[in-house]
């Protein structure tokens, strides 16, 4: 980190993309990161977020979302099957979660007014993503515009930027930019329907587009399979 004092609120999900993100972010700001237990079907990935937080030196949250709230998705209900990654639907997927970036964004935002920062990090993505529409670069804009209309902060004078250092990126160089950082992909959660050690299926959209991204960067996979 440089000698900045600025701080940066990162949104750490204890993915692949939020890992890099916060390795990006922590360069130039000190981090507050915030998870979220949305009743999610992998609480494992919180147990990342905070381990990665650490390795990070940044401050850390966990945000309880009241079970329901973003409920029929394959990753909030159980009773819904995950797709594999050949049998995925044309269109939204059902593992598209309810406005799952307005809600987190949402507090960030709030998050951010309270410490006085003016930056927030999400590792949104618009090319090696699964079709959801709160990751793409017009809802980021979108989402920047209201907040910069919303807050006390923002009507005072003070601009709060929306990062996006992933949005145009492929997996392959994600990992890239993640490995030169020093990012331990191995504690890493990325998979929709991990076990409660971490251990991924290997078989969602999710698992293949991260493995496909180590094979394509020439980097063993350090992900944990069941």
């Amino acid at each position: 980190m440089s000698d900045s004092t600025a701080k940066a609120i990162v949104l750490l999900s204890g993915g692949l993309d939020s890992a890099t993100v916060l390795a990006i972010a922590s360069k130039d700001f000190e981090c507050h990161a915030i998870s979220f237990n949305y009743a999610q079907r992998s609480l494992s990935e919180i147990n990342a977020a905070k381990q990665l937080a650490e390795q990070f030196s940044a401050s850390h949250q966990v945000i309880q979302i009241d079970e329901g709230v973003m409920a029929g998705s394959a990753l909030t209900d159980k009773s819904v099957d995950v797709p594999e990654f050949d049998a995925a639907e044309q269109g939204i997927p059902v593992t598209y979660v309810p406005a799952r970036n307005t809600l987190f964004l949402s507090y960030a935002l709030a998050i951010a007014e309270v410490k006085g920062s003016q930056d927030v990090f999400i590792g949104v993505n618009a090319v090696d993503y699964s079709g959801y529409p709160d990751c793409r670069p017009e809802f980021i804009r979108a989402y920047e515009a209201m907040a910069n209309l919303a807050t006390k902060a923002s009507v005072e004078g003070g601009k709060l930027s929306l990062h996006v250092p992933l949005i145009d990126k492929t997996k392959a160089e994600i990992i890239r930019i993640g490995n030169n950082l020093g990012v331990d992909y191995a504690a890493t959660v990325s998979c929709y329907q991990a076990n409660e050690q971490g251990q991924a299926c290997g078989l969602c959209d999710s698992c293949q587009l991260r493995r496909k991204g180590f094979e394509e960067e020439g980097i063993e996979d350090p992900t944990r399979y069941i």
